[in-house]
């Protein structure tokens, strides 16, 4: 099972995700003003590749922006990619 856990800063953040307590990935952000926020990076442990840590995390960042109420622009290009392929994701999208 993959947890995911989320670390928030005044102008930066991250996603973190976790497998049998084992570091699997990492997706970072980036604050554009308080209303919207910029994936600008993801990235899977070589072990894990091909499991959904990427999109486990891009499904963390839409659950925040959906409770916060913020917009998501996804730079980076697995989660523009993922977004593209996932209608009902495209809501938080800036």
């Amino acid at each position: 099972m993959t947890e995911v856990k989320q670390n928030n800063g005044e102008k930066h953040g991250s996603f973190e995700a976790f497998i049998d307590g084992n570091h699997a990935g990492l997706m970072t952000y980036t604050w554009a003003g308080e209303e919207r926020f910029i994936i600008d990076h993801t990235e899977v442990e070589e072990a894990y590749n091909g499991k959904g840590v990427g999109k486990e995390m891009v499904l963390a960042a839409v659950d925040f922006a959906r409770k916060q109420g913020k917009k998501i622009i996804a730079l980076c290009p697995f989660a523009k990619a993922t977004f593209q392929k996932n209608k009902e994701l495209q809501d938080v999208l800036a």
